[in-house]
């Protein structure tokens, strides 16, 4: 038999047929693994970076995440409608009236059932507790309104709240969103930042936080079993941080049902390849990315040097550079994609303006292309941009390389974003990745002439502490009442009969004479003009630069939008509002 088989090899290979080859192997299909009976049902959501924490009212921690879990974890009494009015949530509240005008008194009763995940009841001291923090603690947001509150009252056990005003205030129903468990926070130090670093510690929604793990970049959400209304869709929802790539990748291998990043060319072409190709929706997102001049220390005390070096920054080059997607800010009272939002920026002013309200300060240099100096000492300004916040970064390395071109040395730190906005000095900390904007295509226009780059160099700090920053990238948030927003902001925060001693906000600013102004805006009938002689001063002052609103792409499969009609959704509450109603893809 050998033989035989060694004889018809030799025949093949000296005919001029082919020996036949085995035929590759079919390749299988790649098909998702069906879970396993019991597995809960989840959702993943391709997200962008996790913030430093996961306080819905610190400046530090405005982010889509810190939305998303103030959205379906806290309690609010008033949620926004897809129109973005203001609609009562009786799974909260079952009534919030006015019942006086003389104190100006709002009254809730709130639902016997809710509850927080420790079975604690959702009661007064939540809403006293907010109250008493957004009067008190620095770097909070939109805290305008809790400033007028003079007095909350509990009745019936806890389960109803009178809250007296020092005046009538058209805005109420904004107040008393993302409430805190005040029986976990009230009595321990520093619990206002610290218990809130990495998550939520406890619930008084459809979902609870499970864990944050920072080090994988994600969060997860699982049902509230105590949830005493309708039960979530699906069992866990993942919210996952994802790169450009890694959303394209998720998509197409089904690891991940939807994403909401921020929009970028690279995700967009990280994009292209999908099919079938996804549904995608721009989603603003709810804040106003701005750079803060401070007024209070250093050489930008000078309102004639605040508005030289704002005439310095050439706002729209730094947006194309560092998020071109993104909507240009002209105005402060409203974010560019809310409703009655109108531009109130000044036209820039030109090169001698600048170089003569530096002179009025007594800035003085050599040559046009030679340093800026004070009383023979070279000039250098510290800007600060929060740690956790690489877009705030990245901001301030476009500033600063404006500024350095401008014949001003620089110096960028990148301190815990919480001390930024909160603290009169913070630590020199140097960026942990120095940012380099994206250079974008044409001319960038700067008043003076370009410096040499080796002398007015652009540094990032050494650490040590106990810095003053000149300058700082500063989250405005989109308020439901711009009123609220602007006085929240710019209003003086004195002591009075009513009310305790209050933190300044990050810059410091204070003009009593816009106090009277402010308190117009925020009451029932303001003058129809106060809005714009109050825009008008504010850019005068030079305080702020609105620079622009941030814009997530939300990425949705066919599947994924059957399962979830995600969108937009409004801006307060972002994409992710009602989530709880989602239900999980086929698997």
């Amino acid at each position: 038999m050998v033989l035989l088989a060694l004889v018809a090899l030799l025949a093949a290979a000296c005919s001029n047929e082919p020996v036949p080859q085995p035929l590759p192997p079919t390749p299988t299909p790649t098909v998702s693994p069906t879970p396993p009976p019991g597995t809960p049902s989840q959702l993943v959501v391709g997200v962008g970076d996790l913030p430093g924490g996961f306080n819905p009212h610190l400046l530090a921690d405005v982010s889509p995440i810190t939305q998303a879990l103030s959205t379906l974890v806290l309690p609010s009494v008033f949620r926004d409608d897809s129109a973005g009015n203001p609609q009562l949530d009786t799974s909260v509240a079952t009534s919030a009236t006015v019942t006086s005008t003389a104190p100006f008194t709002v009254s809730y009763e709130l639902n016997l059932e809710a509850s927080w995940s420790t079975n604690a009841p959702i009661a007064a001291e939540d809403f006293v507790f907010l109250w008493e923090r957004m009067r008190a603690e620095p770097g909070v947001a939109d805290a305008a309104g809790y400033r007028l509150i003079t007095a909350v009252r509990s009745r019936a056990g806890g389960k109803a709240v009178d809250v007296e005003f020092a005046r009538p205030y058209p805005a109420w129903q904004h107040l008393f969103s993302g409430l805190l468990p005040a029986h976990l926070l009230k009595d321990a130090p520093g619990s206002w930042v610290g218990a809130l670093r990495n998550g939520l510690p406890a619930s008084g929604g459809p979902f609870k936080v499970n864990t944050v793990d920072r080090g994988r970049g994600e969060v997860v959400l699982v049902r509230n079993d105590v949830y005493w209304d309708t039960p979530t869709g699906v069992d866990e929802l993942v919210l996952r941080r994802l790169d450009p790539q890694g959303v394209a990748t998720g998509l197409a291998s089904g690891d991940v049902d939807l994403a909401m990043p921020a929009a970028a060319p690279a995700l967009r072409t990280a994009l292209v390849d999908l099919q079938p190709a996804p549904h995608t929706q721009p989603a603003p997102r709810a804040e106003v990315v701005t750079l803060g001049l401070r007024t209070d220390t250093g050489p930008l005390r000078s309102r004639a040097v605040r508005q030289a070096v704002a005439g310095l920054v050439d706002r729209e080059a730094v947006r194309a550079a560092v998020a071109p997607e993104s909507l240009a800010a002209d105005a402060f009272g409203r974010a560019p994609s809310q409703p009655g939002y109108t531009p109130s920026a000044p036209p820039r002013p030109d090169a001698a303006t600048v170089t003569a309200l530096l002179q009025q300060a007594g800035w003085t240099r050599a040559g046009p292309t030679a340093p800026w100096t004070l009383n023979g000492t070279q000039v250098r300004l510290t800007i600060g941009a929060g740690a956790e916040r690489p877009l705030d970064q990245r901001v301030a390395a476009a500033v600063a390389q404006q500024l350095t071109a401008a014949g001003i040395a620089t110096t960028v730190i990148a301190p815990p974003a919480v001390d930024l906005f909160g603290a009169a000095t913070v630590p020199a900390t140097p960026p942990s990745a120095r940012p380099t904007p994206t250079p974008t295509a044409g001319p960038t226009p700067t008043p003076t002439p370009t410096a040499t780059p080796t002398t007015i160099p652009t540094t990032a700090a050494a650490p040590a502490a106990g810095v003053a920053v000149d300058l700082m990238v500063v989250p405005r948030l989109a308020t439901a009442d711009a009123a609220t927003g602007i006085a929240s902001e710019f209003g003086c925060v004195i002591a009075d009969a009513t009310s305790a001693e209050q933190v300044p906000g990050p810059t410091g600013f204070c003009q009593p004479f816009l106090d009277p102004l402010l308190d117009e805006l925020m009451a029932a009938d303001p003058r129809p003009g106060t809005a714009a002689v109050v825009e008008k001063e504010l850019w005068s002052q030079a305080v702020e630069l609105p620079l622009f609103q941030p814009v997530a792409l939300v990425i949705s499969t066919p599947a994924a939008d059957a399962a979830t009609s995600v969108g937009p959704g409004p801006l307060l509450t972002g994409p992710l509002t009602g989530a709880q109603r989602w239900r999980a893809l086929p698997s």
